[in-house]
């Protein structure tokens, strides 16, 4: 018979099942995991933006957004968990702009020193970190409301031209005020601060990192409006509310904005390039599935009436809204194709002289400059004190060789990127010839 184990062993066990099932807990509702499931679906939209068909077999296999949908509700928000860790890493700071590293140390740990300051910006952060996760698991069930409003367009047209109630633009309203909050505004606030942005009156940098989140509130705001009709805009057209200049305008003002902030990529490697890419595959690619549903609602189905009624009217209108939307975001992503084209095709010879002596030249003090210089010192003096191990590793260091690495590795994205927007242009093309 073998011994039984003592309850001490057994203790044991049963403390580490209870650990394991804890982390297990704590994974699963991590911020920084579901974050990641959350834009693993978002990406796949992203994808698929091209074709207004198999984005909605995206959608359909996430039962039209509602499942992500169901994470940003309250009960879903409240257990999550985040892994930063004050004790073992008493330096971090919970805000990009801060380093207690540089400060002065006066002895004991910066964690103690601070530690009232550092709880406050840490839950603040998360309390921001709520604020993002709730915008984006929105944005799939926001997609398909969007393109469901479009696609109706058409056939909710009453005789007397009036359009009913909807349900799906009720509930986009609700996720709009919602999204809205999440920035920090209330729905009425918020609509005032876009037209502003389109208008002129203010820039979206000022909005900084949320930009991107304030185009999107556009986008699905005209959406919105195809089927509402509520908003009490100026009527530029003499038809429909002018919900689509708001979106053309901000979607061309901070893109060619941001287009005309950057510098040549060899010079700021990767500097706001994500921010550009992600205008591109994201506000302007779910305006674009709303026009690809407005285009397909207006095509000829079944037997053309003799009459003219409020369908022909509406299709008159929103066809002459929607060819302007076109033509603008083709003229804009014509604009960052030729950016592309150009960062590309220079020299590589060129390219590499220039990545350098900017470093070099802008990195005197700190930044990669500053890294570049230690390292090449450290290669070329072979000092004992750094270890015998990172001592072989910096023999085979070459300054050139990591240049060459970079320029290629920008190159690819660079090239993916324009893969993108040739593929947009495409698109665009095609349902301009449409209408």
């Amino acid at each position: 018979m073998q011994p039984c184990a003592s309850p001490q062993l057994l203790a044991y066990h049963f403390t580490k099942v209870i650990e394991f099932v804890q982390f297990k807990d704590r994974l699963e509702h991590s911020n920084q995991y579901l974050l990641a499931r959350l834009e693993a679906h978002i990406l796949q939209l992203k994808q698929k933006s091209h074709n207004i068909e198999e984005e909605e077999c995206i959608l359909e296999s996430l039962s039209s957004g509602v499942l992500l949908l169901e994470l940003s509700n309250n009960d879903g928000c409240k257990p999550l968990t985040f892994n930063e860790d004050m004790q073992s890493r008493p330096w971090w700071t919970p805000t990009p702009d801060k380093n207690y590293l540089l400060g002065p140390y006066e002895g004991g740990s910066f964690c103690h020193k601070k530690d009232l300051q550092q709880q406050l910006l840490t839950k603040e952060k998360e309390a921001d970190a709520h604020k993002i996760f709730e915008r984006r698991s929105l944005l799939p069930r926001m997609i398909y409301l969007s393109i469901q409003c479009a696609s109706s367009l058409k056939e909710n047209v009453e005789a007397n031209g009036s359009m009913p109630d909807n349900k799906n633009s009720a509930e986009l309203k609700c996720l709009l005020e919602r999204y809205a909050k999440s920035l920090g505004f209330p729905f009425s606030d918020a609509l005032e601060e876009i037209v502003a942005i389109a208008e002129g009156q203010k820039s979206c940098e000022a909005f900084n990192l949320e930009m991107v989140d304030w185009m999107n509130f556009a986008v699905f705001l005209n959406a919105w409006n195809l089927g509402s009709h509520e908003l009490e805009l100026p009527d530029r057209q003499g038809c429909l509310p002018d919900s689509w200049h708001i979106v053309n305008s901000m979607i061309e003002r901070n893109t060619l904005g941001k287009l005309r902030s950057l510098q040549p990529i060899i010079r700021s490697p990767g500097d706001d390039l994500s921010v550009l890419l992600q205008i591109v595959t994201e506000p302007l690619a779910w305006h674009s599935l709303v026009v690809q549903s407005c285009v397909r609602s207006m095509l000829p189905s079944g037997r053309r009436k003799k009459k003219s009624g409020p369908a022909d009217q509406l299709n008159s209108s929103l066809a002459r809204v929607v060819r302007g939307s076109i033509q603008s975001m083709h003229g804009v992503i014509e604009e960052v194709s030729k950016w592309l084209r150009e960062q590309i095709i220079r020299a590589e010879d060129e390219k590499l002289e220039t990545l350098l002596s900017s470093i070099r030249r802008e990195g005197l003090k700190e930044g990669p400059g500053k890294v570049l210089q230690i390292l090449e010192a450290f290669a070329s003096t072979g000092d004992p004190e750094i270890g015998h191990r990172i001592s072989q590793a910096l023999r085979s260091w070459n300054t050139t060789d990591i240049a060459r690495k970079i320029l290629a590795s920008q190159s690819s994205v660079l090239s993916k990127f324009l893969q993108i927007c040739e593929s947009n242009s495409k698109l665009l093309q095609t349902l301009k010839q449409q209408l």
